[in-house]
């Protein structure tokens, strides 16, 4: 290994200061939220927000908990559809962007070309409404948060598609096919199990989606048993600017003193905690799988 000159030194130690501003960028944002969702509702409005507040409060958590039943449910809901949508997303979108990723496959273009519209035109809310909730009755049940939108993404499709055909080699699947392995042995057993980058970061894409989803159940769901955390929270927060903003407000001590700056904040701690725990895991192959699939095939 060749000594670095002064100016590749320089270069590096600039790249260095540039990545670290970005990463304090993107952490003290996290850290300021958290602290002001554990700041005193009067200290937040008479000083504002702070890295070191000074007076603690867990009145925020102790409001949003005294629902504890409902947030317990919303989140083993969100639990359920974020897993299970992931999971089906993982099974239908390679089943997809495999045959169109094959140059021997002669309908990949026509296949290609539907994936390729639907980035770009979509009917619009009214008709997917009408079509979701009277033709495939997806009302009122965890289906409603699974399918519409969400279970495959024209994106997706092609960011794997790309990755196929950039880090599969038609040599081996033809030394493959040679053995005596059909087409769906060859996907299972050769194409996924050199595919776990790809599958990772379109995993976490389709997960984080499902995680942060509130418009489905906005739209398709109105039994309070089956929203989901988003929407429970959204519910909470619209009570919430509701109470503060009510002309009776100023008649109740209690209401008077709800944290409802605080609580703003305590939601979205609640919200993206689980998301922040899961990425260093992921974090890997998402990075492998977002460069090498977004290279044109």
């Amino acid at each position: 290994m060749g000594i670095k000159s002064k100016s590749e030194n320089r270069f590096q130690i600039l790249i260095n200061v540039v990545m670290i501003i970005l990463s304090l960028c993107a952490i003290l944002p996290i850290i300021l939220l958290f602290t002001s969702s554990l700041t005193d509702e009067k200290e937040l409005i008479l000083s504002g927000y702070s890295f070191l507040p000074k007076k603690l409060s867990l009145d925020s958590y102790a409001y949003l908990f005294t629902k504890g039943t409902d947030i317990a449910r919303a989140y083993g809901i969100t639990l359920l559809i974020t897993a299970v949508g992931t999971i089906l997303s993982l099974i239908i979108t390679p089943l997809l962007a495999y045959p169109i990723s094959r140059r021997d496959f002669k309908a990949r273009n026509v296949y290609a070309f539907f994936v390729f519209f639907t980035m770009l035109f979509n009917g619009g809310i009214v008709p997917s409404y009408i079509m979701w909730t009277q033709i495939f009755h997806l009302k009122n049940n965890l289906l409603a948060l699974i399918i519409p939108g969400l279970l495959m993404n024209g994106f997706n499709v092609i960011l794997m598609k790309n990755y196929f055909s950039q880090n599969i080699p038609m040599e081996l699947l033809e030394a493959a096919r040679m053995d005596g392995a059909g087409e769906f042995k060859i996907f299972y057993k050769i194409v996924l199990s050199l595919s776990l980058p790809i599958m990772a970061t379109v995993g976490l894409f389709v997960g984080i989606a499902y995680w942060n989803d509130w418009t489905n159940g906005l739209y398709y769901i109105t039994k309070t048993q089956l929203y989901s955390l988003q929407n429970l929270l959204n519910r909470i927060l619209q009570d919430v600017q509701f109470l503060a903003s009510s002309s009776e407000a100023s008649q109740h001590a209690t209401m008077v003193e709800m944290p409802a700056v605080g609580i703003r904040m305590a939601i979205s701690v609640v919200g993206i905690v689980p998301i922040l725990a899961l990425y260093p895991f992921f974090q890997k192959y998402f990075v492998k799988g977002i460069t090498i699939g977004a290279v044109k095939g």
